[in-house]
């Protein structure tokens, strides 16, 4: 799965394996969190200040929420004044989808349509 590997247990064992890859943090991606992630995801690479842009308010604690849970990763800098921060979706953020690649992402009817929320089961 994107392009890599997923280990798999017999179904007897699942409930030991998830309690020990559970993760401490267990709450959901907040609606803000989400919104800068499917504006990643779609406009990538990224800076915070056109994620601000687009949402109409600070993103910082949001993209540091995506970052932690390596949902989101700097992927370089923009060649403008002051070289702001560039970022991208990882390949976790594909893995946790279910996608192998960003071209299986769902098309975008209109530029607007990227504020709408994804449900995104399963990101914790």
């Amino acid at each position: 799965m994107a392009n890599g590997y997923q280990i798999c247990t017999r179904p007897e064992y699942a409930t030991y394996v998830q309690a020990i890859g559970r993760s401490p943090r267990s709450q959901a991606l907040s609606p803000a969190a989400l919104e800068c992630l499917a504006i990643i995801a779609y406009k990538q690479p990224v800076t915070r200040v056109e994620i601000d842009e687009i949402r109409g308010v600070r993103s910082e604690s949001a993209l540091q929420t995506l970052i932690e849970r390596e949902l989101v990763v700097e992927v370089g800098r923009k060649d403008a004044v002051g070289k702001p921060v560039l970022f991208g979706t990882t390949k976790k953020f594909l893995e946790v989808l279910g996608l192998n690649s960003l071209a299986e992402l769902p098309p975008l009817e209109t530029d607007e349509a990227i504020l709408v929320p994804l449900e995104l089961e399963g990101i914790n």
